[in-house]
């Protein structure tokens, strides 16, 4: 069950249709790192008046569901198949890289260090309030790039697209 998987992890994943949240196993994760990898898709999640606005971000929605967990935003603006293909060592001149936002300083240092073994260099978005800038339809949104092509792009993003 989540219940059991959730007890049962160190570090869990959330990837779930936006309307699933407040159902995930906040007590079982109180205390761990979560990884959002979570994207607001209105026509599979509904429409949610606060993600349209602009007034919050998934992993804001997130983190109110598990307010006892370490969230991280992460890997939501990869294709799932790239993750185990893209990644390259440290140093590789245009290294693909990967963006994090997050309250929690371990945690973000966590997905750091993460995106670093899986191959992946890492851009700080800041705090989960600016995860925005790396969601659906926006500029860095499941484009390869490297570290400098995704902070530009990242500064460049709209907040309601």
């Amino acid at each position: 069950t989540a219940q059991e998987a959730a007890a049962a992890a160190d570090v869990a994943v959330v990837t779930v249709p936006l309307r699933a949240i407040d159902d995930l196993p906040a007590e079982q994760l109180a205390g761990k790192i979560v990884l959002d990898t979570n994207n607001y898709y209105f026509e599979r999640d509904g429409r949610i008046e606060a993600l349209d606005k602009g007034e919050t971000t998934t992993s804001e929605l997130v983190q109110r569901a598990l307010p006892d967990s370490k969230i991280a935003k992460a890997f939501n603006h990869i294709f799932a198949s790239e993750i185990t293909s893209d990644g390259t060592p440290a140093g590789t001149p245009d290294r693909r890289a990967l963006a994090t936002a997050g309250d929690d300083a371990e945690a973000v240092a966590f997905v750091t260090r993460f995106y670093d073994e899986a191959g992946f260099d890492t851009v700080n978005v800041g705090p989960l309030s600016e995860s925005w800038r790396v969601e659906r339809d926006r500029p860095a949104y499941v484009v390869r790039q490297n570290a400098e092509e995704l902070t530009a792009n990242l500064a460049i993003a709209n907040r309601l697209p």
